[in-house]
């Protein structure tokens, strides 16, 4: 198994890599600098969302994004909402893209 980005240095990276497309995000919750778990929440801006988060996939062993919710966004919010309540340590980014464009299927984000 390969080594893991701290989580701050992975979502600094990734905050500065959709900013270079022009993909206006935020950080909505810190989580923990190290081992923090991260949730990716895209807003489309006609009301609906979808909200990613990574997962180990033993059969292909590799990390893939999955989707956690996906809908309405108020449906998508009331998710993360328990999610955050569960876990202080998780981070939550979200983006507002009409496209709905993550990055997260690009190299070095894929997996």
């Amino acid at each position: 198994m390969e080594p893991r980005l701290a989580s701050g240095v992975w979502v600094a990276a990734y905050l500065a890599r959709l900013r270079l497309a022009a993909v206006p995000a935020y950080v909505v919750q810190k989580g923990d600098a190290t081992a923090g778990a991260v949730v990716v929440k895209v807003a489309t801006l006609d009301g609906r969302a979808r909200a990613m988060q990574r997962r180990f996939d033993f059969a292909a062993d590799r990390r893939v994004w999955d989707v956690l919710a996906e809908g309405e966004e108020e449906a998508v919010d009331a998710v993360l909402s328990r999610e955050r309540s569960r876990d202080r340590d998780l981070w939550v980014i979200e983006i507002e893209d009409r496209a709905g464009r993550s990055l997260l299927e690009e190299e070095g984000l894929a997996e």
